[in-house]
């Protein structure tokens, strides 16, 4: 199985955020909470795709397109901007 690139490369980003969070609250978190965070991060993230992916039947970098999307419009809905 290949990894799509969305998925390959959010571990950074999430990790950017993690820091950008950190930054915000003038905390700091040791190295363990935020390898511990990014796990559960990116598993349900892989987990949220691959399950897509099949309920779509469609090619797992589709699935992360179309979840991203999904995600995108949601909050954009919540925002009342759609």
């Amino acid at each position: 199985m290949l990894i799509p690139d969305i998925l390959a490369n959010a571990g950074g980003v999430v990790v950017s955020y993690f820091e950008w969070i950190q930054n915000l609250n003038n905390d700091y978190w040791e190295e363990e909470k935020v390898l511990e965070k990014l796990e559960k991060t990116m598993v349900k993230a892989f987990n949220d795709v691959y399950a897509l992916c099949h309920e779509e039947n469609c090619s797992i970098r589709s699935a992360a397109y179309q979840l991203a999307i999904k995600r995108i419009l949601h909050a954009e809905r919540l925002r009342g901007n759609l």
